[in-house]
């Protein structure tokens, strides 16, 4: 570490994890309900398991770009951490807040709004943590250096604060709460959020190409042209159906159709500067995070949001197992494998450790990428069968559910791999680490 103060992002990068931890928790009981219905129904009902197993995605998500931030931060600033007192306070009135939430959820205690169930106060104190990050961070960015990265970064992680206060927005009417509900869900998963990652990408690529930072940010400028171009309009592929006007059928499909540009852009961006760089970064683990969170994300958020965006072919897939194969592949894509990427390349450096575990945790990443590749293709399988018999030939919901039990053993066996892949990388993050041999002593005819 060149800053004393990047090692407050440990306690960020362990708490993301544990709540990781705990969604894979509440992913595997809710993929055996749909295995074995009656399974845990008095004690859990499916419906606090799923909203458990979303919210606390959200949650660990938004602490690992925390972590994230204070970890680069002062390297791109050249300024060390404005206050590393407030970063732990925040730290623990945002995971206080979390757990507060998850208790209450399993007590029925939620608002009922799909990713916004927290309570006013739950939200209130959300804020407030939010707030204090942001104070902390530009305060850091404005006393130090400015470049592409932090800049896009922190223009990202205050937009993202921006939309959240429309959470606080719920109208009696339903077509209207949906209208500006999706300004939070869409406008930060497809809109404010790609701004982040693609500068925690590029900071990667920075640190790991060897390419100069110059050629990279020029890339970086152009992806969140075409993240903002696309993303904003494309809120309207939401539109079809909950009453809003018709023209949001045609500037909907439009604009989602094109929002498959900036993941692409990514995965040129990343190959391409890796392809350019003449530095053969010894930390092969996180060069591989790097590489395949693009990729990934430009299938997972790209082509399998492409395939189901345009409103005549919506109008028969919405709602369905589809949505939910494209929702597990973009979010682990853009988003989980972007922090993975991150705190992979940072422990070694926090830890002053290397190699750092890397063969564990690239065994980590080809599994879960291997087992959440495998899910998505199940529950596309599903998604048609179920769009073809429910919504074709017109069966009614719950007959149809009983011809995809194949496919849902299937999804709990991926959801299984998950978790052994999980384990295997928070084991590479906080375990021991192994000691790399010293060229010196090895026997000379392995280095002859």
């Amino acid at each position: 570490m060149k800053y004393e103060t990047q090692k407050v992002a440990l306690p960020f990068f362990a708490v993301a994890m544990a709540l990781f931890a705990l969604q894979i928790v509440f992913g595997l009981l809710a993929a055996t309900v749909y295995v074995a219905p009656h399974f845990m129904a008095e004690l859990m009902p499916f419906n606090i398991m799923r909203v458990s197993h979303t919210n606390l995605l959200i949650v660990w998500l938004l602490i690992g770009f925390m972590g994230c931030t204070y970890y680069l931060m002062p390297e791109e600033a050249e300024q060390e951490i404005h206050s590393p007192g407030l970063a732990y306070v925040q730290l623990a009135i945002f995971a206080f807040a979390g757990a507060a939430a998850l208790v209450g959820y399993q007590f029925g205690i939620h608002e009922g709004r799909e990713f916004l169930e927290q309570p006013f106060w739950v939200k209130v104190l959300i804020t407030i943590s939010y707030l204090i990050f942001l104070f902390n961070t530009s305060l850091t960015l404005l006393k130090g250096r400015k470049t592409a990265i932090n800049l896009v970064l922190m223009l990202g992680l205050w937009l993202a604060a921006v939309f959240w206060l429309f959470a606080f927005y719920n109208p009696s009417n339903l077509a209207v709460d949906k209208l500006y509900w999706w300004w939070v869900v869409h406008l930060w998963v497809e809109g404010v959020w790609e701004l982040i990652m693609a500068s925690l990408l590029g900071y990667l690529l920075i640190k790991m190409s060897g390419v100069d930072r110059e050629v990279i940010e020029k890339w970086l400028y152009v992806i969140v042209g075409l993240s903002l171009f696309s993303g904003l309009l494309g809120t309207g592929h939401h539109y079809y159906w909950i009453g809003a006007p018709s023209y949001w059928q045609p500037i909907g499909s439009i604009f989602s159709t094109l929002e498959v540009i900036p993941f692409f852009a990514m995965v040129v961006f990343a190959f391409y500067m890796f392809w350019k760089g003449s530095r053969n970064h010894p930390n092969k683990a996180a060069m591989l995070w790097a590489l395949g969170c693009p990729t990934i994300a430009f299938f997972g958020a790209g082509v399998w949001g492409f395939m189901h965006t345009l409103s005549f072919i919506n109008y028969y897939t919405h709602g369905t197992q589809l949505t939910a194969a494209h929702g597990h592949l973009a979010f682990y894509g853009a988003y989980v494998m972007l922090i993975l990427g991150v705190i992979t390349y940072a422990m070694p450096q926090i830890r002053r450790s290397q190699p750092y575990n890397q063969v564990l945790n690239m065994w980590g990443f080809w599994i879960m990428t291997s087992a959440m590749c495998f899910m998505t293709f199940t529950l596309t399988f599903a998604g048609v069968v179920q769009t073809h018999l429910q919504r074709v030939l017109g069966m009614n919901y719950m007959q149809v559910q009983s011809q995809l039990d194949l496919f849902f053993i299937m999804r709990l066996g991926t959801g299984v791999a998950v978790t052994i892949a999980a384990v295997m990388l928070i084991y590479s993050f906080f375990g021991p680490a192994r000691e790399q041999v010293p060229a010196s002593s090895r026997p000379l005819a392995a280095t002859e």
